[in-house]
């Protein structure tokens, strides 16, 4: 009969942080593993030391490296791969010899361990179990005497080892988070998080439950104090019961937000952060109900029509000292709410009020990824809607688009009180195309009652069109071409025939 395999958490350094059950396998092992560095010390076997017999048998699995420098012809993983196998080789050995192996794990096993390597070579031969410890997440929140998530906020576990451009992403979208594996990632954790605008809310971990332990905000670290074992944490932004509204600091700002065409799917990174930093909320209440409620933020919804008064309330807020997010469908710059804003921004009292645009996933982007790619080649984006504009333009500049072969997106194509526009606008471009152009007709991309079709121009029925749909006019050389599963694909080529 073989032994049994166990990984055992150890929690994050003060050994009366262990399980009752991983104290007990400690102590009952025939054979005790734990890793360390080319120095022979172990933090692993330190922390479990009070709990060892004295009688079983020791397994020191040293790693080759610690560093990524090697000669290894694998490189860096080659290494730490040869390695895994060989020291699982010899855990395997006394396995087989019917002996329990405990490997030790700080932390917990399967989360961010050394152990997962030995688990993922033997656990499928081997009967196993693995015993979940204090992870330094928990531990550092704890240290630091604040709640991570709260409601229903989100916590994001990040790798100081991503690309700093990746980390600054991930960081900017989260609602709490916490950054491991610091020691020489740290200054560009620390260009991430300030690149994020959250190197304030930031908080430093150092050891914690060892000795040594530190914690203090993160903008005062010394990146060359910073040892392996610290954690960045970005905590709960729910505020504490007895916390007072904090005193404006300066000047706020506002942020126009492109949300895309729908859910949250179509969120940038950079757009879901400045929603979750934002102190006020300010948009069309349609679109205000797409970002989810935090607590501490406040929403201000108003009607469609009024995109100058809403804009001026936003920078009025800012000048007050307020974070603003004004919320606008698709991108902010394509028929929506960024030229208001910036309208308003460039008159008295706004000309000091900082504005940022985040662009946003297009509605014409989304209606053309949903039907192939029928803005491959050169297009032309037009409102249909002649509430700003009289029809007489919007006519002239359907005629100069067609004349030029362009493919036309067309937004705002028909409404309740606009019915006449979409029999118009094709009557107007049969004469310049064929009657079996490729029309796109793409309802609530993203949304629940989504429905994407493709009609010749000549069958675009105006009763089948409104306010939500976006209509995609091919150009005569944009193609309809049906596939072996029955699907249709819409697609303008990038070549376009010589005179």
């Amino acid at each position: 009969m073989t032994g049994r395999l166990y990984g055992v958490g150890l929690g994050p350094g003060d050994p009366s942080l262990l399980t009752v059950r991983a104290a007990e396998l400690i102590g009952k092992a025939d054979v005790v593993a734990y890793h360390s560095a080319r120095h022979g010390r172990s933090i692993a076997r330190s922390i479990a030391d009070r709990y060892l017999t004295g009688g079983q048998i020791e397994e020191k699995l040293v790693y080759p490296i610690t560093v990524e420098t090697t000669d290894h012809p694998g490189g860096y993983r080659g290494a730490l791969d040869d390695f895994y196998e060989e020291a699982s080789a010899r855990l395997a050995a006394h396995l087989d010899a019917g002996r329990d192996v405990v490997v030790l794990a700080e932390g917990d096993p399967l989360f961010y361990g050394s152990y997962q390597h030995m688990h993922k070579r033997l656990a499928h031969r081997y009967p196993t179990e693995v015993v979940p410890g204090v992870t330094s997440v928990s531990a550092a929140a704890a240290r630091l005497g604040t709640a991570l998530v709260e409601a229903e906020e989100t916590l994001t576990i990040i790798p100081g080892t991503l690309p700093e451009e990746e980390l600054t992403a991930r960081l900017a979208s989260a609602d709490s988070a916490v950054i491991m594996k610091l020691g020489r990632t740290f200054p560009a954790v620390r260009r991430a998080l300030e690149r994020a605008g959250r190197l304030a809310d930031a908080q430093y971990v150092e050891r914690a439950f060892m000795d040594g332990e530190r914690t203090l905000p993160l903008a005062e670290v010394d990146a060359d104090s910073v040892p392996y074992f610290s954690v960045a944490v970005l905590p709960s932004k729910v505020a504490p019961l007895d916390a007072a509204e904090p005193e404006p600091d300066g000047p706020g700002e506002v942020v126009v937000v492109g949300t895309g065409p729908a859910g949250p799917l179509w969120l940038t990174p950079e757009a879901r952060g400045a929603l979750a930093a934002a102190t006020d909320l300010v948009g069309y209440t349609t679109y205000l109900d797409r970002v989810p409620v935090r607590p501490g933020q406040l929403r201000h919804g108003s009607d469609n029509k009024v995109e100058a008064e809403r804009a001026e309330f936003a920078l009025d807020l800012a000048r007050r000292g307020r974070r603003v997010a004004v919320v606008s469908s698709g991108d902010p710059g394509v028929f929506a709410m960024a030229t208001a804003v910036l309208e308003a921004a460039g008159a008295d009292p706004y000309r000091s009020v900082p504005v940022r645009v985040l662009p946003g996933m297009t509605a014409a982007h989304a209606a053309a990824s949903r039907a192939g790619a029928p803005l491959g080649h050169d297009y032309a984006v037009v409102s249909l809607s002649d509430r700003l504009k009289p029809w007489t333009v919007i006519a002239e500049r359907l005629r100069a688009a067609a004349a030029a072969d362009l493919v036309l997106a067309l937004y705002n194509p028909g409404s309740k009180s606009r019915t006449t526009q979409v029999g118009l606008a094709r009557d107007l471009m049969l004469e310049y195309r064929a009657a079996d152009t490729p029309v796109v007709m793409a309802r609530d991309v993203g949304g629940p009652t989504e429905r994407v079709r493709t009609v010749r121009l000549a069958d675009l029925d105006p009763a089948q069109v409104d306010m939500r749909t976006l209509l995609l006019i091919g150009s005569s050389q944009t193609r309809l071409v049906q596939r072996d599963d029955g699907t249709e694909v819409v697609w303008t080529p990038r070549r376009y025939p010589e005179d």
